[in-house]
């Protein structure tokens, strides 16, 4: 199995995007343990009601996990949100929301998750950007800067370790066919979104000894969007 034994946390893993990487992950032979602000499921192995966002929390949860894992291979942040909000309409207390639960949470667990793999010169972590960083439409400026951040921590972190056989790449989804956004958005195209089981395929690839020479990308999957 390519992920035989190899201990993995998901953040955000009890939302439908963490829920179907860490089924694929475990799959592929991987310990799984997923956190997550919500309660997880009783058989969802992982750390519930946890703020990823404080930095204390998240150095607590990522060294419990690894603990009980044996350590740490790959840390893959899912940890997010969304909000629609023009800024005349909306209020600036979006973008600090925004920015806390889709940037911060990834960088005070990769920085909780570096002492892990710094130990053992090895690892992977793959972020969830989104194709909305590169160019924000009508009512999305908060979230696409707060996901262009999740990028450039992506390149800034990939070269601080890129000499101690530790990759970071972020892969930047358009439209997930999550339950949600079928409810948000009744009268779009579903069968032009991207699955959830197809952005868990890619992570798996960059998991792989494969990926050990891709390093520092921001890769787009965007169905047929």
């Amino acid at each position: 199995m390519p992920l035989g034994g190899k201990a993995c946390i998901v953040t955000g893993g009890a939302g439908a995007l963490g829920s179907a990487v860490a089924k694929s992950l475990i799959g592929a032979g991987a310990k799984v343990m997923a956190l997550d602000h919500a309660q997880l499921p009783a058989e969802q192995p992982g750390i519930g009601n946890v703020d990823l966002s404080d930095p204390a929390k998240a150095l607590a949860a990522v060294d419990k996990a690894a603990a009980e894992m044996g350590g740490l291979y790959a840390l893959i942040n899912i940890a997010g949100t969304f909000r629609w909000e023009t800024l005349n309409d909306g209020s600036v207390a979006t973008w600090d929301f925004l920015y806390s639960v889709n940037l911060k949470t990834a960088v005070s667990a990769s920085k909780a998750a570096l002492p892990h793999l710094l130990k053992k010169k090895s690892g992977r972590i793959v972020n969830i950007g989104a194709g909305a960083a590169a160019k924000a439409a009508k009512g999305m400026g908060a979230y696409a800067a707060s996901k262009a951040g999740v990028a450039r921590l992506t390149e800034a972190l990939s070269e601080e370790v890129k000499s101690d056989g530790i990759t970071v790449n972020a892969i930047l989804p358009s439209t997930i066919d999550t339950a949600a956004n079928r409810k948000d958005m009744p009268d779009a195209d579903f069968t032009k979104w991207v699955k959830p089981e197809q952005i868990a395929s890619l992570i798996l690839y960059l998991l792989s000894d494969d990926a050990s020479a891709i390093t520092g990308a921001s890769i787009p999957i965007s169905g047929r969007v």
